[in-house]
């Protein structure tokens, strides 16, 4: 496994992929902030529990409706030069949550920003794909894409920062280490234009984008593609904002101790990430899936059962764990199947997952207020899932069509 890690990041520009992944570990720590906040956002402002949850699925949304543009703007003006523009709107974002938010309103607000963090999703992994070879896509993108650990840096040193500083200033500080990864970025990340773009005009390209959009949604994979997307990064960044809030609400946990155990969870399905990937280029993407998606079945509906936290908190990370993995293998599908198109395929389902993660914490806290606990909202994921494994099963001509 190390030599072959070698060997892969060998074959293609390692200094872009690092790029790549430093882009994706900050806009996590951006995109996820206010999650990481909530418990002491919420008592501020003195919120109910669904206008808590709303407050921390907004960025997710956010993040859902920005990963399409970027997707687009990666396809026409490069990787690239739409990283930094994501950077530089967070910049923006923290900066606007440190100075200017003083009610509920402007907090929707500011997350709503904050999703642009989530765009970089559909920066990293073109940046990843077009740096190297078909025959390593799933381990490039794999890495690239455990940048995603940035969940685990800001569920644990966020509620550390916001006791010694308050959470307020927490944003503030959020705005050094962006400064700081937009010009390692720059100085890392080659220039991935095309050099038949350059000489196109804007009109012609949002057209041409229009046009390739409509085609790429005709495809029945790539409805597949973004529910199973929607089920495993939708559910590893949904439970991932709203684990402090479980955590605290269920279990009483204080916040320090909250925060460690959704970094816990976090880290388990960023680092496996790459597992998945490798293992999709060896034994193919829908194997892989048809291997982890009973087991996210199984232990989340355990959890529905609100265990001890001595059994949850085990369950909780195998679940993670077992989401990060697949998402390894959703993406080794979608750079084998739309790899010219990578910019655009990323955004639409990263769209999706995102979109997913908006709904998790809705749906946890909503159901929570409607019955008391967290319960049913668990198992409603897990129904979920099984229908998503149950797909995979059953749909396999999808996956075989060539666009």
């Amino acid at each position: 496994m190390h030599t072959h890690l070698l060997g892969v990041l060998k074959s293609g520009h390692w200094p872009t992929l690092m790029g790549a992944w430093l882009h994706l570990t900050l806009s996590f720590m951006v995109w996820l902030l206010i999650g990481a906040l909530g418990v002491p956002i919420a008592t501020t402002f003195g919120l109910s529990a669904t206008e808590t949850v709303t407050a921390l699925a907004v960025p997710l949304l956010g993040g859902a409706l920005f990963r399409v543009m970027a997707g687009w703007s990666c396809d026409w003006f490069g990787a690239k030069r739409t990283g930094v523009a994501v950077l530089l709107c967070e910049l923006v974002a923290v900066i606007w949550g440190w100075l200017g938010i003083q009610s509920y309103i402007d907090l929707l607000l500011v997350g709503l920003v904050l999703g642009i963090g989530g765009a970089s999703f559909a920066v990293a992994l073109p940046l990843a794909g077009r740096a190297y070879p078909p025959a390593h896509q799933g381990m490039a993108l794999g890495l690239a894409a455990s940048g995603n650990i940035g969940t685990v840096f800001i569920a644990y040193y966020a509620p550390r920062w916001e006791q010694m500083i308050g959470w307020r200033n927490v944003f503030g500080l959020m705005a050094i280490p962006v400064v700081v990864t937009s010009a390692v970025f720059l100085a890392l990340v080659r220039d991935d234009r095309a050099v038949g773009l350059r000489s196109v005009s804007e009109g012609d390209r949002t057209v041409r984008w229009w046009h390739a959009a409509a085609a790429l949604i005709r495809h029945r994979s790539m409805y597949w593609l973004c529910s199973i997307y929607g089920v495993t990064f939708g559910g590893f960044v949904g439970l991932c904002s709203v684990l402090p809030l479980f955590f605290h609400d269920n279990y009483g946990m204080n916040l320090l101790s909250a925060g460690t155990m959704t970094a816990l969870c976090g880290f388990a399905g960023s680092v496996i990430r790459p597992l998945g990937g490798y293992v999709a280029d060896r034994i193919g993407g829908l194997a892989s899936l048809r291997m982890v998606l009973p087991l996210i079945v199984l232990t989340v509906a355990s959890i529905g059962y609100l265990p001890s936290l001595e059994w949850c908190v085990p369950f909780m990370i195998v679940a993670v764990g077992m989401m990060g993995f697949g998402k390894g293998a959703v993406f080794q599908i979608v750079s084998h199947r739309f790899r010219s198109q990578i910019g655009l395929a990323s955004g639409l389902v990263g769209a999706a997952g995102g979109l997913g993660g908006f709904f998790v914490p809705i749906v946890l806290g909503t159901l929570k207020d409607i019955t008391g606990t967290y319960r049913t909202g668990f198992w409603l994921f897990a129904v979920v899932a099984a229908i998503a494994w149950l797909s995979t099963m059953r749909l396999r001509g999808i996956i075989t069509e060539r666009p």
